[in-house]
């Protein structure tokens, strides 16, 4: 995707270095992709005696043929290297840091430009939604939520919330790697603030509280759906623009691919059960993204009166 240079939303709030405290209730947003719990690396930590006798005996032969200084290794045994690595590593993780906030703001500006045109014409007001960048834990009107829900939407606030730290779980857990994939799941969430804004969510969340566990899941999908469409739709008027490249719908239907709940179940526990599906079948997923992308037309988008 061509963004750089491109304007970015002055809608965002960075929580990075917030403390949101210890609550745990989930929130009621749209959208959440729940990542693979991160297990712990190695063991105790720590150098064995025998690793450590290897080590004195590598360095012992680099010296004897001159290659290092006995003063190269007692620099190294004091810390030194490490330092300067971790300096290096941290500036590094900052620059890498910083890039992914101006393209997510980026891509909030590209929504809010379609979005702003496509309501004007349906006479239509559009609150533009804000972009909340936190890390591990971040409070909303929607509750507290952890960085394994994933990237959500609350409507109690009109806010999208995503840890960046998600889109690297993105493409190494989940094998949907790119800019456009990246795109995507933010254009999603937007989708579901558009939902809100014409007032889908609002109807959804008064009919759920008569509903029984199964029905309300087979009304989120269509809800999901319907958010999958709108990405569409959006990526519809970005490629009209110019700014997609080769391959950038492709990315981003191999992401709606790889976060359908039946290859979402097959992966965790090996089986799916299609009761709990509340977010749609990859193969669903890709098609309202299709449909949206194809057409650029909110009447394509209505999954709820449509045999998905």
């Amino acid at each position: 995707m061509r963004w750089k240079g491109r304007r970015q939303s002055s809608n965002f709030e960075d929580r990075t270095n917030q403390s949101s405290g210890r609550g745990s209730r989930s929130p009621f947003g749209r959208g959440g992709i729940r990542l693979p719990s991160r297990g712990k690396m190695g063991g105790r930590g720590g150098m064995s005696f025998k690793s450590m006798l290897l080590l004195g005996v590598i360095f012992l032969g680099l010296w004897a043929f001159g290659i290092v200084s006995p003063a190269d290794i007692l620099s190294n045994m004091g810390g030194g290297s490490a330092s300067n690595f971790e300096t290096t590593q941290s500036q590094s993780s900052t620059a890498e840091q910083d890039e992914m906030t101006q393209f997510v703001r980026t891509v909030l500006a590209e929504t809010e430009d379609v979005w702003n045109g496509i309501m004007k014409s349906e006479g239509v007001d559009y609150p533009e939604p804000t972009l909340v960048s936190f890390r591990g834990r971040v409070n909303s009107a929607c509750g507290t939520a952890s960085s394994a829900t994933g990237p959500f939407y609350c409507p109690g606030d009109s806010q999208v919330y995503i840890d960046l730290s998600f889109y690297d779980e993105l493409a190494r857990k989940f094998g949907a790697a790119g800019d456009f994939a990246q795109a995507y799941v933010l254009a999603h969430e937007v989708g579901h603030h558009v939902q809100n804004v014409i007032g889908v969510l609002p109807k959804f969340n008064q009919m759920r509280r008569s509903m029984s566990k199964v029905e309300e899941n087979r009304m989120s999908v269509r809800v999901e759906l319907q958010a999958d469409c709108f990405a569409g739709i959006w990526a519809h008027f970005t490629a009209q623009k110019g700014l997609l490249e080769r391959g950038d719908i492709e990315e981003a239907l191999n992401a709606a691919n790889q976060i359908g709940d039946d290859t979402l179940q097959k992966r965790s526990q090996g089986f799916v059960v299609p009761e709990s599906f509340n977010h749609g079948t990859s193969e669903q997923r890709k098609n309202w993204f299709t449909r949206g992308f194809e057409t650029g037309k909110l009447a394509s988008c209505d999954t709820f009166n449509t045999n998905i």
